[in-house]
């Protein structure tokens, strides 16, 4: 039954990881937070991501999971407060034995498990609609009244992250002068990486119409940050390692666009409206990744071997990594001209 107009819900939302999952549930988070603006709304995820809401003015508090806490340790931390909605966006194994242990009201959402794995193995669409995640998440808020308000997500930075990062732009010489354009050339898995060379020879023809290149990315993109940099000339610097989550959030704030794959760094430009051009090459639109109602650009190859995973994975199952490699450097530049214009 959806919840009483007369109470203010006590709200606990559980999203682990990563960075683009967490920042899709923030339409829900403001569709919740306008439906019920008296509502305490708490965030549980895990302490290297609590910087990626902290700072939401639709959250109340924010719970950091530590590596070293337990099911128990976690069960015991939900049951202080007798939350009148637990909305688990995790799901699967990692919240089943929480669920037992911690009780309480949980609800979620369909992963569409079934349609995405016959999708992968057999190329079949049994999608029924296309439904971005965002939009799924708000299945577990049912009981709430919510409905999604058609507007991007949201990453809110705080003044200290904005300063630090304008000092690191100042430091690196780049981005001051002359406008910037970000690019994301890691990934969590090999295959949603575009080539190196490819990014290389995109660099060098941002370059040359007269704009700066930050690379960006966390401490395990910091090698190929730097390559990129050092083949890219003087106008390419290299943030990959060097900045915290919000600080990179703010130079990507300060970006005339992002070029990025299938990672969390494209998310975070939606997040905080910078225009972005996204690479995409094994996942594809049906999984619910794809930029959400935002300035962006996807660009992608019809192969019949696409998708061959939902997440990604470390080798090519075909061993021929085409659905990155026949991306070529002047498709996406034509597509970032075509986003910029």
């Amino acid at each position: 039954m959806p919840y009483s107009i007369f109470l203010s819900p006590d709200i606990l939302m559980v999203r682990f990881s990563a960075i683009g999952d967490i920042l899709l549930t923030t339409p829900l988070l403001r569709a919740i937070r306008s439906k019920w603006p008296g509502a305490r709304v708490t965030v549980l995820t895990k302490r290297q991501y609590v910087s990626l809401v902290s700072d939401n003015p639709n959250v109340t508090e924010v719970f950091g999971i530590a590596p070293q806490d337990t099911v128990r340790d976690v069960a015991r931390l939900i049951r202080r407060v007798d939350y009148s909605h637990i909305l688990d966006l995790q799901g699967g194994l990692r919240t089943a034995p929480l669920r037992l242990i911690a009780g309480g009201s949980w609800s979620g959402y369909s992963h569409r498990r079934f349609a995405r794995e016959l999708l992968i193995r057999f190329k079949r669409n049994r999608y029924e609609e296309h439904v971005p995640v965002p939009e799924r998440y708000f299945e577990a808020a049912a009981d709430l009244g919510v409905l999604p308000d058609g507007g991007p997500p949201e990453f809110f930075l705080n003044p200290a992250a904005e300063e630090k990062a304008g000092a690191w732009l100042a430091r690196a010489g780049v981005g001051t002068k002359r406008p910037f354009v970000a690019v994301a050339p890691g990934a969590a898995h090999a295959t949603k990486r575009w080539p190196v060379e490819h990014w290389i020879k995109l660099v060098r023809q941002i370059v040359h119409t007269g704009a700066d290149i930050v690379a960006i990315g966390g401490p395990e993109d910091s090698a190929v940050g730097a390559e990129v940099a050092a083949q890219g000339g003087a106008s390419v610097a290299s943030a990959a390692g060097e900045l915290s989550l919000q600080e990179t959030g703010a130079v990507i704030k300060r970006a005339a666009a992002l070029i990025s794959g299938d990672t969390g760094a494209m998310h975070m430009a939606t997040g905080v409206g910078t225009p972005v051009v996204a690479l995409f090459g094994p996942t594809v639109r049906q999984f619910g990744f794809f930029p959400y109602n935002a300035h962006a650009s996807v660009v992608e190859r019809n192969l019949d071997c696409r998708p061959c995973s939902s997440h990604g994975t470390e080798e090519c199952p075909l061993e021929h990594h085409l659905c990155m490699r026949e991306i070529l450097p002047d498709m996406v530049m034509a597509t970032l001209t075509r986003t910029l214009a």
